[in-house]
């Protein structure tokens, strides 16, 4: 089986959980004995072209010139893609299908798609209704949301990595039911077991105090991510947890606004803003940090959450999307009342003042990740998608 796949992030260059999932799932996929051709825009360096074992990775400088907005640029950008894919194809050809993440890389392959006559897969990690908290605004949005449906349209069938996102698929996009396949993200535990046992004490010391309990956060910052939800809810958890340091890892221009949050709320000293971290570092505060919160007001899977339960770190997470999927309340994790920094502050409290409860919780929950989330159980999921896909085209006479 031969896979052309089109993802706007890939390692050196990873922006969210797309670029996160894709980075996993190539070589799983890899792993499972099927050739992966991966194309994508070469923005953060690395090699144009890379070989792994089983995939190939193909960069593509994208244009230079400056475009209006992102639905242009996007565009712009897709036209190199579906330039390079051609050439590709007629050397390293045929492909059985063709795999788009998102609609960032919508054009180029739905363009292959009819140009070679060969079925296209569609994964949906999210949708800008959804991001607008079902409302479009702007010009821009709509030019979005329109592509989106097109590629749904287009695609023979479609990938989501949770119920709710579904769901979003079906009622934005009229797309139907039998059409959509739930396969969720998973995550590697391995990351992980490389820092376990050893001596992080150094290392959490660049954070906190050895007294004081580490709340850490990351993800993008965006409004939807629900940073200022945990930053309003630090002044409560203080009154209670006077100990507690909050960490909040990631980068966007929500931070400096937060920051002045912070401030104002006169807990600045106890809110840590890292900005961007790698991934290292990231990996490491999971391990030391006493919960890992994600507040989210719109989540359609929350890959943040794997990484913690795979971590083995108490969880609370807002009750929206695919995070109320991934943790159940009392079990694996807190789940909280979304945008209510009581609740957040009541699940942050709840996970600190009751560490056996928590590392029971986290227990759970780094079972259910060896389980149901290991990337060699999704990439055969995706893989038999893909088959169903193969099988139905060889029938239809297309």
């Amino acid at each position: 089986m031969r896979i052309l796949m089109f993802s706007w992030e890939y390692p050196p260059h990873i922006a969210g959980g797309l670029g996160e999932h894709v980075a996993n799932l190539v070589p799983a996929l890899a792993r499972q004995g099927v050739e992966v051709h991966l194309i994508t825009p070469r923005w953060a360096g690395g090699p144009s072209e890379e070989e792994g074992a089983g995939f190939y990775v193909h960069r593509i400088d994208p244009p230079t010139f400056d475009a209006p907005d992102v639905h242009t640029a996007a565009w712009q950008t897709n036209l190199v893609l579906e330039k390079h894919a051609e050439n590709l194809w007629r050397s390293a050809g045929p492909f059985d299908l063709l795999h788009a993440h998102d609609w960032l890389v919508a054009f180029a392959p739905v363009a292959l798609k009819r140009g070679f006559r060969t079925p296209l897969v569609a994964t949906i990690h999210a949708t800008e209704r959804g991001r607008g908290r079902g409302t479009l605004s702007g010009e821009i949005a709509y030019a979005i949301n329109n592509v989106e449906w097109w590629l749904t349209y287009e695609a023979w069938r479609v990938i989501c990595a949770s119920r709710y996102m579904a769901g979003e698929v079906t009622t934005y996009f009229a797309a139907p039911t039998d059409k959509i396949d739930v396969i969720p993200n998973g995550v590697a535990v391995e990351p992980f077991a490389r820092w376990r046992g050893q001596d992080l004490s150094a290392f959490r010391a660049m954070y906190a105090l050895p007294e004081e309990e580490i709340v850490f956060n990351v993800g993008r910052m965006v409004y939807e991510k629900g940073a200022g939800v945990l930053v309003e809810a630090a002044p409560r958890v203080l009154r209670e947890r006077p100990q507690a340091k909050f960490v909040i890892a990631g980068s966007g221009a929500y931070a400096s606004e937060l920051r002045h949050r912070a401030w104002e709320l006169g807990i600045s000293h106890k809110v840590l803003f890292t900005g961007f971290i790698p991934d290292e570092d990231r990996d490491r505060l999971y391990l030391v940090a006493n919960c890992a919160v994600f507040p989210s007001l719109y989540e359609p899977f929350g890959i943040v959450a794997l990484q913690a339960m795979a971590a083995q770190t108490p969880v609370v997470v807002s009750e929206v999307g695919g995070l109320a999927e991934v943790v159940k309340h009392g079990e694996t994790g807190i789940t909280v009342y979304p945008n209510n920094p009581d609740s957040l502050a009541w699940g942050i409290v709840h996970t600190l003042a009751r560490p056996d409860w928590a590392r029971q919780r986290a227990a759970n929950a780094y079972k259910v990740v060896l389980e149901e989330y290991n990337w060699d159980t999704i990439a055969r999921r995706t893989i038999a998608t893909y088959q169903r896909v193969i099988d139905e085209r060889a029938a239809s006479g297309w």
